[in-house]
Order: structure tokens, then C-alpha cells, then sequence
């Protein structure tokens, strides 16, 4: 008998030691036991119907980057979001994109564009030459966000792509009175500086616009993207024409050194509807003058050439740009060359026969040539612009006069044409 009780208190003992000195080891044991049985056989692969459409059955969407949400239209009509780099062209994405400057000029008629695509588009703009009239078309519109915000500050937003305007775009008018020299370089160098960092942390495609003045005045005529320039750094023109320059380097470092993907546009001379109308540029230096019934003043003999583009055939090519595989730079301008004289005498016909031309003393380092050689974005891009200049400036004519006269259809007599 007492040989029982001994063998009964050998078998008692280890589970006396299990459910009072190691039950909260054994206890975690049995959860994980649990665990295994739960994952590995009640938990089976989704049908295969449930799964994304055939065409992204192949992609390993646990391992891909952090930039699109794409809206996949499954057979049942469901939408199911996958995120991940696709590629450009793709028709069922919809991208997220910030426009720095999308108030002004150009910046708000590319907004107009990338609306009309079904992007989502949110604009950055410190309304410094920019205006929210120009794009009140937009307010209301739940793809449409507005930020007062100076691109010499950081900001951190969740875009996949960056088109980069910010910066007052005549460094000799009116506008150049007011923040002279300290003023364009800080926003070329610092606003670049934070847009490129705000690429680098989302991993968002950034495009950068460049300008034709980094070419100065130039010794190569057309300009092609290999000529390196004739800038004079301490001129009245430097802080733009070397803001410019130092923007595109520091493009290209970022993306030599941090694989960050980068386009540089070079812009020349661009008009249209929404130019500031006192902002110091030729062409809407004439049209003002010529509605206001003022002569028109030509600096120095006249014969300075430049290139004027249509603002739709710009936007045209900066859209090709950011959706390319090509880096740049790529001259993005009408190779048209119209002496001033000649823009003048073209000012004249479209407006007022009878307006005068004054002649007055050069500027500083005035450019005597300027024509883009565009046979790299003809090649690469598939770009070339459209919109002839006698085409274009009526429908430019049209908006200054609205702007400075209201809604009148007819400037001392003349009638606009908008054809």
C-alpha cells in the first residue's frame, strides 16, 4: 500500500510543478500551439476570383515603393486599391501632383490641364505674382487643393509628382523693383533645395523649370541644351540667370547622388492669357501699352531676337517631360525668331494701326539673340509647338483687355479679333 502512495506522488509531482510553478510558461506554449493550428488550417488563399484583375496577378504588391494608389476595376465593378509604381502611361492610375506656382501664369493653365486628366492637383503658391483668380475655375472641385505656402519653407505632403514653377519669372520689371536680386536667388536655391527634399522622402518624380537666360547672352546661336552659356555672374540679370543655373544643379546632384528621378525644362520666352500685364515682359509690355493707347518702347536699335511660345504648346511639352524617361534638359520654346521691332509691328496689326514706337536706351546685358534649338524634344519627346504667334496673341489681346478695361468689345474703334 505504501508502495502505491509513493508511485501516485512520483506521477503528481510534475503536474503540481506544471500548473503552479510554470503555468504561465506552459500557458503561452498553449497560445502559440493555438495560434499555429489557427493560421496554417482555418486561414486558406482567397479564391481567385476575389483576387486583383489578371493584368497585376503577377506583382508583388508587399514589397513595392510607396508612391500611387492605383483604382484596379475588378470584373464584379468592386475597386480595389493596390498601391505602387506603375508605369507612366498606365490609364487607370490617378496621380497626386503638386504645382509650386500654380497660381501664376503658367503654372495655373498646367493645373487646367492636369484637371481635365482627372488628377488630383494641389497647388503651393505664395501669391507673390500669382493670383487665385486664375484658378477659381477649380475652387469647390474635391481634387483641388489650394496652399498659401513660400517654397523657401519646407513643406511635407504625399505626392507623387512635383512640377516645380515657384519663381517670379521677369527679373526686370515692376515685379524686380520690389525683390531685387537676394530675393530670386533664395527662392531658386532654397525653394529647390526643399522641393527636392520633399521628392526624396515621398519618392515622387520632380520637374524642374529651368529658364533660356541660363544660356546668357549667348555666343551659339540657336542655343541647343549642350551649349553651357555666357552669363555674366555679377550682372543686374544674375540673380535669375545664376538662380537658374544653381537649380539645375542641384537637380542633377540629387539625382546623381540620391537616384531621386529629375526633368529639367528650359523655357523661353512663353505668352497667353493670365500674364501679369505690368510685369516688365516684352510681349505683355506692348499689348498693355498698345490697349492703353501708350507708344510702345523698344530698348536699344530694336534688332534683339527672341522666340514666343503659346502657353498651351509649353504646358504641352512639360507634361510630355514629366511623363518621358528622358532627364533633359530639353528646350522647350517656339524657335519663331521675331526681332523686337518685328513683335511690334505685330502688336500693331492686331490692335491699333496708329500706335507709335518709342525707342529708349538698352538694358544691362540684354541678350542680342535668343532662339531655342528644340531638335532634342522633337527627338526625344515627340514635341514641337503649334500656335504661331499672329494665332496666339489675339487670344492673349482678348484676356488684357477684359483685365484692363472690363468687358468692352471694342478699344477705340478697333475690334478684337479671337480667332
Amino acid at each position: 500500500m505504501s508502495g502505491d502512495r509513493s508511485w501516485v506522488g512520483v506521477v503528481a509531482c510534475p503536474f503540481r510543478y506544471m500548473l503552479r510553478d510554470q503555468r504561465l510558461f506552459f500557458v503561452m506554449i498553449g497560445v502559440s500551439i493555438s495560434a499555429l493550428v489557427f493560421n496554417v488550417i482555418l486561414w486558406s488563399p482567397a479564391p481567385s476570383h476575389e483576387r486583383i484583375s489578371d493584368s497585376f496577378q503577377s506583382a508583388e504588391l508587399t514589397h513595392v515603393p510607396r508612391r500611387i494608389t492605383l483604382e484596379v476595376h475588378t470584373e464584379s465593378g468592386h475597386i480595389n486599391n493596390a498601391g505602387g509604381k506603375m508605369p507612366l502611361g498606365l490609364k487607370s492610375k490617378r496621380l497626386r501632383i503638386l504645382v509650386t506656382g500654380g497660381a501664376g501664369f503658367v503654372g495655373s493653365h498646367l493645373v487646367d490641364r492636369l484637371m481635365a486628366r482627372g488628377d488630383s492637383v494641389i497647388v503651393a503658391d505664395n501669391f507673390f505674382t500669382g493670383s487665385k483668380e486664375n484658378l477659381i475655375q477649380h475652387f469647390g472641385n474635391p481634387r483641388f487643393e489650394l496652399i498659401r505656402h513660400d517654397v523657401v519653407e519646407p513643406i511635407l505632403l504625399e505626392v507623387d509628382q512635383i512640377y516645380h514653377l515657384a519663381c517670379p519669372a521677369s527679373p526686370f520689371g515692376v515685379v524686380a523693383t520690389l525683390i531685387r536680386g537676394t530675393r530670386f536667388h533664395k527662392t531658386n536655391v532654397m525653394g529647390t533645395l526643399n522641393m527636392l527634399g520633399l521628392a526624396k522622402r515621398v519618392g515622387a518624380r520632380f520637374l524642374l523649370t529651368s529658364t533660356s537666360e541660363v544660356y546668357g547672352d549667348p555666343l551659339q546661336h540657336p542655343q541647343a541644351e549642350t551649349y553651357w552659356g555666357n552669363v555674366n555672374p555679377i550682372g543686374v540679370r544674375s540673380c535669375y540667370d545664376e538662380g537658374k543655373r544653381t537649380a539645375e544643379t542641384l537637380t542633377m546632384d540629387y539625382h546623381r547622388g540620391l537616384n531621386i528621378e529629375v526633368r529639367i525644362a528650359r523655357i523661353f520666352n512663353t505668352y497667353g492669357p493670365r500674364m501679369c500685364i505690368d510685369d516688365g515682359r516684352v510681349v505683355s509690355n506692348f499689348v498693355a501699352q498698345a490697349l492703353r493707347k501708350e507708344p510702345l518702347t523698344v530698348y536699344g536699335d530694336g534688332k534683339q531676337t527672341r522666340s514666343f511660345q503659346y502657353v498651351s504648346d509649353l504646358v504641352e511639352g512639360l507634361m510630355k517631360l514629366m511623363e518621358g524617361e528622358h532627364l533633359g534638359p530639353f528646350n522647350l520654346g517656339n524657335p519663331g525668331e521675331f526681332t523686337m521691332l518685328e513683335l511690334a509691328e505685330v502688336v500693331q496689326a492686331t490692335i491699333d494701326h496708329n500706335a507709335k514706337i518709342e525707342f529708349r536706351p538698352n538694358t544691362e546685358d540684354d541678350p542680342h539673340k535668343r532662339k531655342p534649338d528644340i531638335a532634342k524634344a522633337k527627338d526625344l519627346l515627340g514635341w514641337e509647338p503649334r500656335v504661331s504667334l499672329r494665332e496666339g496673341l489675339p487670344l492673349m489681346v482678348s484676356d488684357f483687355q477684359k483685365r484692363i478695361f472690363g468687358d468692352q468689345e471694342d478699344i477705340g474703334g478697333n475690334t478684337l479679333s479671337t480667332a
